[in-house]
């Protein structure tokens, strides 16, 4: 039955965009669905196992039951427009999680009451707290067997964040009467300990606290509200989203204490009407947005989900999309909108996107996710530096036949252009390698060619991904003749350098030489042939993290052509790599094991021998947490041994981390 006090009101003031994260399995998707049918947006309850909620929306989704692409649904209460944006939960897909990060005011971490604060949760509130996201815990499924609330309480104050407020207690627990009863300042038992936290981030109120006069039930709905608005402290929720209990009370959590208020200076002028220029009209501000999810419309259409941060946007507009390309260069591509949706919205103002809200887009063949609408650094959350890929595999058709590996590869850039950290190139051989997080994004890989194309593919076993950096700097050159061509027959000079740039970097094209020496053509020629020779260095794998710098250069008029200065370059090029020489790093995982108390020496000495850089032990009263850094190679082993080094007990998480240099042959 819905709660009366959750039905939604049209009158609608501001807009919040709030994520729902979680550990797979805790339950978002169905928490998901569960507010859209709470406040009437749909008239049944969908469920993950049945195959019918309203944002796993894709074939893969329903039959697998797991979130793959972020998806946007809408709801209305105490006249704020909340934009849900529901996300994979899966490690394989940390990348359109983090992607969606950028776009948000605010998230609701769920946390499952049975199986407790997770590994994957861990990382979710430290990439939220270091984004400064007011955050909402909703601790599910407290009806199910096994459910803890005052210990998993502890857990999440000692693994989560010491600063969070309880907003609802359980009463019995554990078994389908349970329910969720809010607590209330006016409760003097309440008052007290909320204080005691609030206080701990206020010298004010600390004060009042202990000298007096001590705080009112008013003055603590204030601090609570300036403080979990700035993420200093994270109010806690029980409830479940299949019988809705304390769904309400994060509802109310959501527009009091996530109102326009608390949020971020863009989304603050967005809610008000205004953009953050003060004064200015948002007609007369120049749009800037962020374009976070892509998919496919009934039709065919490529449709872009764009949050918008200032300006507004309307059907047949022209707009130009920036982007980081792989290789640290920024690209640009311009297109026409040709339909417009705003989430949420019906009727006359559907159309027109202003600051503050979704809008889902047609006409834009190029966009990709993480396009910006805007040629400076602003215009969203500054979101973490996204995890490369650690895995790469090679895909041929299952079926060979004339156009079979085309088609394939086809297929692939398709679904890499959806995703740009998917990157796919062919081989010599027709087949083309594809870069991947984990092995169950490459069944969905698989899955998607078969539903989408028609295509059986056959996947090698994946392999780690390496890279080279220069281990210094060096030059190399090679010089026309006296009125004769290089020893190979080009015509064309080409000096190049090579230099080391800090770790996180990419690779930079610099110019030495004077502009104009070359004609564009030639210019154009030699960056290209750079970007495509450090693909592969000396030692086969992609150098990275380099300035490769022009520092000489000559043609002769009719007889120098494009493709001699393609040559030419990959030849200079490849000698100074080896001159400059060059190391090799492998891919790490950061990764926790929550081991039994006597299982801690027996996986400690594993992980050691699989090359395991230990930084962290900590616990020791009811189990360890091994927390620290191995080489992605390593992992799926670690990750195998785990259970029968534990009884079976030990729960294991590790994600993409940084690299280190490999030691011995690669």
């Amino acid at each position: 039955m819905r709660t009366p006090s959750l039905r939604a009101t049209r009158n609608v003031q501001h807009t919040l965009n709030v994520g729902i994260l979680a550990h797979v399995d805790a339950g978002k998707t169905s928490l998901t669905e569960r507010l859209l049918f709470d406040t009437g947006v749909i008239d049944r309850l969908g469920g993950v196992d049945t195959g019918d909620t309203q944002t796993d929306t894709g074939d893969i989704e329903r039959q697998r039951g797991i979130t793959v692409r972020s998806a946007v649904v809408s709801f209305t209460a105490d006249h704020t427009q909340v934009n849900l944006i529901d996300t994979p939960g899966h490690a394989d897909f940390v990348a359109e999680v983090e992607r969606a990060l950028g776009v948000l005011d605010a998230a609701v971490l769920v946390v499952s009451a049975v199986e407790g604060v997770q590994a994957h949760t861990r990382l979710l509130m430290r990439t939220l707290r270091g984004m400064g996201l007011p955050t909402l815990l909703f601790v599910n499924k407290i009806d199910r067997s096994g459910a803890r609330d005052a210990g998993l309480l502890d857990d999440i104050r000692r693994r989560l964040s010491p600063r969070v407020v309880a907003m609802t207690r359980v009463t019995r627990i554990g078994t389908p009467e349970a329910r969720a009863l809010p607590l209330s300042l006016d409760d003097p038992s309440v008052l007290a300990s909320t204080g005691e936290v609030l206080a701990e981030c206020d010298d004010a109120l600390l004060a009042r606290v202990v000298d007096g006069p001590p705080p009112t039930a008013a003055d603590l709905r204030a601090v609570l509200a300036e403080q979990v608005g700035g993420a200093r402290v994270f109010p806690v929720y029980f409830g479940s989203a299949l019988s809705g209990e304390g769904v309400g009370a994060l509802v109310d959590g959501m527009t009091g204490l996530l109102g326009p208020a608390v949020r971020t200076p863009y989304a603050r002028g967005a809610a008000t009407g205004s953009d953050e220029e003060g004064g200015e009209s948002r007609a007369a501000t120049a749009p800037r947005g962020t374009v976070f999810a892509v998919d496919r419309g009934p039709g065919g259409e490529r449709r872009a989900y764009l949050r918008l941060f200032a300006g507004e946007l309307a059907p047949r507009r022209r707009v130009t999309l920036l982007r980081r390309e792989a290789d640290g260069s920024t690209g640009h591509h311009t297109g026409r909108i040709t339909s417009l949706h705003v989430v949420g919205h019906d009727g006359h103002d559907a159309t027109v996107l202003t600051a503050g809200n979704i809008g889902r887009i047609t006409g834009l063949p190029g966009v990709r996710p993480g396009d910006r609408l805007s040629r400076d650094e602003h215009g969203g959350n500054a979101t973490p530096l996204l995890p490369a890929p650690t895995l790469r595999t090679t895909v041929r058709p299952r079926h060979p036949s004339p156009g079979a590996a085309a088609r394939l590869h086809a297929a692939l850039l398709e679904l890499a252009d959806r995703d740009p950290l998917i990157h796919a190139e062919a081989e010599p051989d027709g087949a083309t390698r594809v870069l991947l997080y984990g092995e169950v994004q490459k069944e969905i890989i698989a899955a998607t060619l078969v539903r989408d194309h028609g295509i059986e593919a056959d996947f090698a076993p994946s392999a780690i991904i390496c890279v080279e950096r220069p281990a210094g700097s060096a030059e190399a050159c090679e010089e026309m003749g006296w009125r004769a061509p290089t020893p190979d027959g080009r015509w064309a000079t080409v000096g190049l350098r090579v230099d080391p740039l800090a770790h996180g970097s990419g690779c930079a094209f610099r110019y030495e030489t004077e502009l104009g020496a070359l004609p564009p053509a030639f210019h154009r020629a030699v960056e290209e042939s750079v970007h495509a020779g450090l693909r592969e260095g000396p030692g086969g794998w992609a150098v990275t993290d380099c300035a490769v710098t022009l520092v000489r250069s000559a043609f002769v008029g009719p007889l120098s052509t494009a493709g001699d200065f393609r040559e030419v370059t990959r030849l200079v090029l490849r000698r100074a790599l080896a001159r400059a020489g060059t190391r090799v790093y492998e891919p790490c995982h950061a990764f926790e094991a929550d081991v039994p108390l006597d299982c801690l020496a027996p996986v400690t000495a594993c992980l050691a021998r699989l090359g395991a850089h230990i930084r962290r032990t900590s616990g020791g009263t009811s189990s360890w947490l091994v927390e620290g850094v191995l080489p992605a190679r390593a992992a799926p082993e670690a990750q195998r041994a785990l259970p029968g080094l534990s009884h079976g007990e030990g729960v294991w998480w590790s994600r993409p981390d940084g690299d280190r240099p490999l030691e011995g042959k690669p």
